[in-house]
């Protein structure tokens, strides 16, 4: 279910930016109307909701934060222009508009969050805790800077997404599921084929003799594209984040043995102890028993004299902790007071007065510090450095704003620095290997073929944290490659492609002939191929020996019809016949049934919520200054 418009935006977004961009704005419109929210007009106000404006600059914030929020799940920056194109600043401010008009109608309905519910909000988050778990008022105020904000701001951002959160909720939390929807979700979603299926690789298609020259120039002049030099570039790196100052930074023995002193506990294994316990009527009776156990009878002898066998009277290993969140509290706390052997004088118990016998005890178990020196050295390392990830931040910056290069900047910040020296878009050099050194948590190549040389460029945000750099020094144009550079290549990619229409015309005779009547069993043994089999496919599975695309074709195929489709490798081909179709009934109790309503419900939410929003807009008077989006977001000169 939707929980907030903030989450519902969200997809939206990330619809838009996988390139869905019509469909994504004809949710936009079906919400405001094209014609209802957004509106000509010469205003410095970007939207109008209820009583409240969005500047051109706030707008200009927001949309600026947003987009290098989107960047950082990409994996790269989203430039203006590219944004503007894909319809990315209608459907942010569209999202503003939606939270501006839930913050007005949450105030007009009178609805609020506390500020002990705010704080007791923002104190659960993870990211604000500290390693013990609890939260750092330090780690939150550094976070919070790394990310922009002010601690008000923030504060202040997730009241109102709370309220939000509640005002959205109140609208699709009872969502009820019409049978007929969840019937033919049922039926789309669970349906199972079975096929029989054969595998045409390059042994079907024969021998493939070398090209006659003529043949191949004739193919690589119409290739040329193919064949190719790539562009290559040489990319300078720079990387800041806590871990990365880590490796350079030096962790005295003495003070990492200092730490082991003070965080023991984490490397302590708690000690238990093998308690037994038998529980007598009366205190007078249990008292009677500790007597003969003083003078020599042993605790097994006195359990079976009452009818009671090891397993009876065994409470298994205790821990301390263990022993706190025990039912038998009292019998627990005198066990950790006893020694190995010791029984205790009666205790008060639940049905009556116990005692207690410690059968064995394990100690306490600590990991040496040589154990853990390394791990501890890396630990307070990254603690050490987090606070110098912001110094050396606004160092490396102050540096390149003062005219000099990126390599000049990181060295007089103390970082280091990582040259790429030729690598095409692909991540490979000239001789095809790939290159080492190149970030793999975040898209450093993409704004890196945007960009001019020897420019500055905006820091990086892998979703680890940190900033890295780039700055390109210098570009080797792309440039065609002659026939004899690339001539093994030429040949090789021929002869797949003389493999590919073989194995293709193969494919399609297999299929006709299963057509009239044949069956895979001789098809089989005339081309010594193996029959395959592939049971109860749903139109989600991926199953060992058959591509996505030959299951997708397998959902388009009647019931014993025959098909073919290309195979997992280029000079493969794949050539079935859908032997079964099954649809299971819906059943709502079950795992996949439920899963099925989940779906269902979710999509119905987000209608209602449309809906709602929708309405409030409406009431609000909600609307958008076109010309005022177009100059923020690049499609227009501000006058």
């Amino acid at each position: 279910m939707l929980r907030g418009i903030r989450t519902a935006s969200s997809g939206w977004l990330g619809k838009l930016v996988m390139g869905v961009v019509v469909g994504v704005l004809a949710i936009s419109f079906a919400i405001w109307g094209i014609g209802d929210i957004f509106r000509g007009g010469g205003r410095s106000a970007v939207a109008s909701v209820g009583g409240t404006e969005i500047s051109s600059e706030q707008f200009r914030q927001l949309y600026t934060e947003r987009l290098q929020q989107i960047g950082q799940q990409m994996g790269r920056p989203i430039p203006f222009n590219q944004a503007r194109d894909l319809g990315i600043d209608r459907q942010i401010l569209g999202q503003i508009v939606s939270e501006t008009a839930l913050d007005e109608w949450a105030k007009r309905i009178g609805l609020g969050i506390t500020d002990a519910e705010v704080a007791r909000l923002i104190r659960s988050f993870p990211a604000f805790q500290g390693p013990d778990g609890q939260f750092d008022n330090q780690i939150f105020l550094q976070r919070l800077r790394s990310a922009g904000y002010t601690e008000a701001r923030f504060v202040t951002e997730q009241r109102k997404l709370m309220i939000r959160q509640h005002l959205t909720e109140s609208v699709g939390g009872t969502t009820i599921v019409p049978k007929t929807y969840a019937d033919v979700m049922n039926a789309y979603q669970n349906e199972q084929r079975s096929l029989e299926y054969v595998t045409l690789t390059a042994a079907q298609a024969g021998e493939i003799a070398d090209p006659t020259p003529e043949q191949l120039t004739t193919y690589f002049d119409s290739r040329k594209q193919l064949f190719r030099a790539p562009e290559y570039r040489r990319i300078v790196i720079v990387r800041l984040s806590p871990e990365e100052l880590a490796k350079w930074t030096t962790i005295a023995d003495e003070d990492a043995r200092k730490a082991y002193d003070e965080r023991r506990a984490r490397f302590t294994q708690a000690g238990q102890r093998q308690v037994q316990q038998i529980v007598f009527p009366s205190e007078e009776e249990a008292r009677a028993a500790k007597k003969r156990l003083d003078e020599g009878l042993s605790f097994a002898d006195l359990a079976k004299e009452r009818g009671l066998s090891e397993t009876d009277i065994d409470l298994g290993m205790i821990s301390r902790e263990t022993a706190q969140g025990s039912r038998f509290t009292k019998a627990m706390e005198e066990a950790f007071k006893l020694p190995e052997g010791g029984v205790s004088n009666p205790v008060q118990a639940r049905l009556g007065y116990a005692l207690v016998r410690v059968a064995k005890i394990e100690p306490d178990s600590v990991r040496p510090y040589e154990q853990v020196a390394d791990e501890l050295k890396q630990e307070l390392a990254r603690e050490r450095t987090r606070n110098e990830v912001t110094t050396k931040h606004d160092k490396l910056e102050d540096e390149r704003a003062g005219g000099a290069n990126l390599t000049e900047s990181a060295q007089r910040a103390g970082l280091q620095v990582t040259m790429l020296d030729g690598v095409d878009r692909s991540g490979r050099d000239a001789t095809g290997a790939l290159v080492t050194g190149i970030p793999q948590d975040v898209d450093i190549l993409t704004p890196a073929f945007a960009a001019q040389p020897n420019t500055e460029t905006e820091a990086l945000r892998p979703q680890a944290g940190g900033y890295v750099w780039f700055e390109v020094t210098e570009i080797t144009p792309s440039k065609e490659r002659t026939l004899d550079e690339v001539k093994d290549r030429v040949v090789a990619r021929w002869k797949d492609d003389q493999i590919g229409e073989r194995l293709r015309a193969k494919a399609n005779e297999m299929v006709e002939k299963l057509k009239a009547n044949g069956t895979f069993a001789e098809l089989a043994a005339a081309d010594k191929l193996n029959v395959a089999t592939a049971a109860d496919l749903r139109r989600s599975a991926r199953p060992e020996g058959l591509p996505p695309g030959a299951v997708i074709t397998a959902f388009q195929t009647p019931k014993g019809a025959a098909a073919s489709t290309q195979g997992q490798l280029p000079a493969e081909r794949i050539v079935f016949k859908v032997t079964d179709i099954k649809t299971p009934p819906f059943d709502a109790n079950s795992d996949q049934g439920k899963q099925v309503e989940n779906l269902i419900r979710t999509s119905i939410t987000e209608d209602l919520l449309r809906q709602y929003i929708a309405y409030i807009e409406k009431e609000l008077k909600a609307t958008v200054n076109v010309e005022a989006l177009r100059r923020v977001s690049g499609g227009g000169v501000e006058q």
